[in-house]
């Protein structure tokens, strides 16, 4: 009789379970319960602390189950859409659900809940991410993540099991595509680098020219500004000229008699002229001027500069020439 009891696993377990609690006392820790059976039957649930058993009715325990939450990680390798084979882990956070049933399902109705739940890790995996590129693996990890835990809390949930989460913690493709992957991202942030100096670099050329432009119109407008004021300095100048020689010729004919206006410029024109050749002699760095400087050149002189001055005179007040005279010359 106690060979055959030796050989079934049942009897083994109970005889265990007798030789554990040869006085019937049995101590359960917090977070922990026991399975309490009568003759092999289930009896009952021993939660935390101390329980009483009676050894001659073959009362024992059978079992023990943790009420703590779990994680376990499962690391599956699988291919992408794109032909590239990744290895996904997934950390899945389960708990036996705090009641009598749940207890009682997980017990007796599964065998090894971490074998099952991997199981079902793996069907999710590989049947959702065959049909994603690998760079919406990373996009989407959160959609893999809901479809692991709703897959899992329908299959775990009739074995007393809850699933409270099941995060994808790592994505790790091979090593020779994440090289090019980061190569891809290497060139793409080169490109857009160059782009973005290229475009700095039409910007500052463009400010440039305007800066460029803008100066030259202001240049341009100094420069006009500065030939207005010129022309009317020369205006002036030219002006106070024409009074002076007009005082001077009245003047002039005021206190000498005989004497007609184009003797005082021709006077005027052969004094300024004299003076004129002081000058450039009189200056150590004046360019040679080469002028037909005899006396007889005078006349012609004299006429060459009424020609191109005195046609204005008539034009001023107190100025005027007789008409005859002015045909003469």
């Amino acid at each position: 009789a106690a060979s055959a009891i030796a050989t079934t696993p049942d009897s083994h377990r109970s005889i265990a379970a007798i030789m554990c609690d040869p006085c019937g006392c049995v101590i359960v820790n917090q977070a922990d319960v026991k399975i309490i059976e009568t003759c092999g039957a289930f009896t009952k649930i021993a939660h935390a602390g101390f329980h009483c058993l009676i050894p001659c009715l073959c009362q024992c325990t059978n079992g023990m189950l943790s009420m703590r939450l779990q994680q376990m990680q499962v690391t599956c390798e699988t291919k992408t859409k794109d032909n590239v084979f990744v290895t996904i882990k997934v950390a899945v956070q389960y708990q036996i659900n705090n009641d009598d049933e749940s207890i009682k399902a997980a017990q007796y109705r599964l065998t090894n809940a971490r074998e099952q739940i991997e199981s079902y890790v793996y069907d999710v995996v590989r049947s959702s991410v065959p049909k994603i590129e690998l760079d919406d693996v990373f996009e989407t990890k959160d959609e893999i993540s809901n479809s692991i835990k709703q897959n899992l809390t329908l299959s775990m949930g009739e074995f007393g099991y809850a699933i409270l989460a099941s995060p994808i913690t790592d994505i790790d493709p091979d090593a020779q595509v994440k090289r090019a992957m980061n190569e891809i991202n290497k060139m793409k942030r080169l490109r857009i680098a160059a782009q973005d100096e290229g475009e700095a670099v039409k910007i500052r050329a463009i400010k440039e020219a305007e800066a460029e432009a803008a100066r030259t119109e202001i240049q341009a407008k100094a420069d006009a500004e500065a030939k207005f004021m010129q022309g009317q300095g020369i205006a002036r100048q030219r002006q106070a000229i024409i009074s002076g020689l007009r005082d001077s010729v009245n003047s002039f004919k005021a206190e000498v008699t005989g004497v007609d206006a184009k003797n005082i410029l021709d006077l005027m024109i052969v004094t300024q002229y004299f003076d004129m050749m002081k000058d450039i002699g009189a200056q150590s760095k004046t360019n040679a001027v080469f002028m037909n400087h005899s006396p007889g050149a005078l006349d012609e002189l004299a006429s060459a500069v009424q020609k191109g001055f005195l046609s204005g005179l008539p034009a001023a007040p107190g100025f005027a020439v007789p008409q005859g005279d002015l045909m003469q010359r």
